[in-house]
């Protein structure tokens, strides 16, 4: 790529075409569980560069606002939730989550600044764990599809929330990248004669395959693309393949391969230029685990791996993310302690926005090479005015799968949804 085309591709703050594209779909601001009281504390919230104050205010509706008050540009977000409002700490100016002005205590009765002021009020739903905004034409929000993981009750979703100090595009193009997890990963994800597919321990998830050069196969798809990628398996590798299948969902969601207790999505969400914020959903409509062994799994607890209200890290760059040389020589490949924070070591390390124009792909990367060619076109569609059509993902498409199969077994057939009945006449 181009330094050009690599800008095109990964800058979304202002008027940027990829930001352009982000906003025709409902974008996650929050994590419900981050407002879940009633005139409890606001939440701030920044997405493709713009700041926000998300609150839940007294009968439980919840808004986000501009952060800053129209009046004097104050910050919201210290404001007092109370009353059905949210009202500025400066002048006593209260608004509704509709934005509306409902108390201007600085103002006299009569003013006729009363029956018009507004602020800025992003149209929000509230789903499967997460609060979702609407950040395109505030007069025409897209119709509001609940997310695939919503089938499941809520108490079998669990959910990971990380801050990411890079751009979104090298967090997805790792969401992406099935070969990597082999070996940046292979510590948590060994190799387990005894398994026949991906089987989650509460430290692990065993494989049956020790191949770390998959073979990659790309579809593309009316939500982006699904790639297979092709192991060689343990037991009877003449005969059968271990096959692994990914989604990308555009903008910025990857339905990952699941294990045998929960399936597994990213959305990597753009903060702005140069910050991401990463969710992990595992969820299962049966099975699935707890919210507090998902986090700890991943080495995501809040409180004690990272910031209960930033979602920043305590392994970070700064302290090499607390690397175990002591450990690696153990036998730990990485000697960083969870998976996603493995992953952010190797993403937050290309640079805030990585410079495509020196890398190198080989035949492992080639659903990176289709994301890129993907992203390009929807950002040029954008630039010139055209809006890029992003159906999204709904149950009724063919989910990732992992599994053996036999080698004359063509992947695109595995995991298809069930033919449609007809309906049956009254």
């Amino acid at each position: 790529m181009t330094p050009e085309q690599n800008d095109l591709m990964c800058r979304v703050e202002g008027s940027a075409p990829m930001g352009r594209v982000m906003r025709q779909v409902w974008i996650p601001a929050c994590m419900s569980e981050e407002i879940a009281e009633p005139d409890g504390t606001p939440v701030r919230v920044r997405l493709l560069g713009e700041n926000m104050v998300a609150f839940r205010d007294t009968n439980g509706r919840v808004g986000v606002l501009d952060e800053l008050c129209p009046h004097r540009r104050a910050s919201l977000f210290f404001g007092r939730n109370e009353a059905c409002g949210l009202r500025c700490l400066y002048h006593g100016w209260k608004f509704d989550v509709d934005g509306n002005a409902v108390d201007m205590a600085s103002e006299p009765a009569g003013a006729k600044l009363r029956d018009s002021m507004r602020t800025r009020a992003y149209p929000v739903r509230e789903a499967a764990g997460f609060v979702w905004v609407w950040m395109g034409d505030p007069a025409a929000p897209a119709p509001f599809t609940p997310p695939v993981w919503s089938a499941a009750p809520a108490d079998r979703i669990a959910i990971v929330k990380m801050h990411a100090a890079c751009n979104w595009a090298q967090v997805l193009e790792g969401a992406i990248d099935s070969a990597h997890s082999s070996s940046l990963h292979s510590t948590n994800m060994p190799t387990a004669p005894e398994v026949s597919g991906s089987t989650a321990t509460e430290s692990q998830w065993l494989r049956p395959s020790a191949d770390k050069s998959p073979r990659l196969q790309v579809e593309r798809t009316p939500y982006g693309f699904r790639y297979a990628a092709i192991r060689t398996p343990i037991h009877d590798p003449a005969a059968q393949d271990y096959i692994r299948t990914t989604l990308y969902i555009a903008p910025f969601t990857v339905m990952i391969p699941p294990t045998d207790r929960y399936k597994l999505i990213q959305m990597l969400v753009p903060i702005d230029d140069v910050n991401c914020m990463f969710y992990w959903i595992a969820w299962h409509e049966t099975k699935g685990l707890s919210t507090e062994a998902w986090r700890r799994f991943c080495g995501a607890v809040p409180g004690e791996d990272i910031d209960p209200v930033t979602f920043r890290k305590v392994r970070h760059a700064g302290n090499n993310y607390m690397q175990d040389r002591a450990a690696m020589k153990a036998g730990d490949f990485t000697g960083i302690s969870g998976i996603p924070t493995q992953d952010m070591a190797m993403w937050e390390s290309m640079g805030p926005i990585a410079d495509r124009s020196e890398d190198r792909l080989g035949s492992s990367d080639k659903a990176i090479f289709e994301f890129r060619k993907l992203a390009l076109q929807m950002a040029r569609a954008a630039a010139d005015g055209r809006v890029p059509e992003l159906p999204g993902f709904t149950a009724a498409d063919a989910p990732s799968f992992e599994q053996l199969v036999p080698r004359t077994t063509d992947w695109r057939d595995v995991g298809k949804p069930a033919a449609r009945a007809e309906p049956v006449p009254a």
